[in-house]
C-alpha cells in the first residue's frame, strides 16, 4: 500500500466579496430594466443563483454600462 499524498502548503482561501454592491440599471436601457425585473422576481422566490446571474449580466452589459 502506498502512502497518501501530503501537501506542504496551506489551502488557498478565497475572499467571499460580500462587500460588493449590486449593479444599478442605467436609465433608459431596456436591457438593464429587464435584468432588474428578473432579479427582483428571483429574489422574491429565493433563487439566489438567478440573482447572481443577473448581477453578472448587468456588470458585463454589452454597451459597457451598469
Amino acid at each position: 500500500m502506498t502512502e497518501p499524498t501530503r501537501y506542504q502548503t496551506a489551502p488557498v482561501e478565497l475572499p467571499l466579496r460580500l462587500d460588493l454592491r449590486e449593479p444599478t440599471p442605467v436609465d433608459g436601457c431596456p436591457g438593464c430594466v429587464e435584468l432588474v425585473k428578473v432579479r427582483e422576481r428571483a429574489r422574491a422566490g429565493g433563487d439566489m443563483t438567478t440573482v447572481t446571474d443577473c448581477n453578472v449580466y448587468m456588470r458585463r452589459h454589452p454597451e459597457g454600462h451598469g
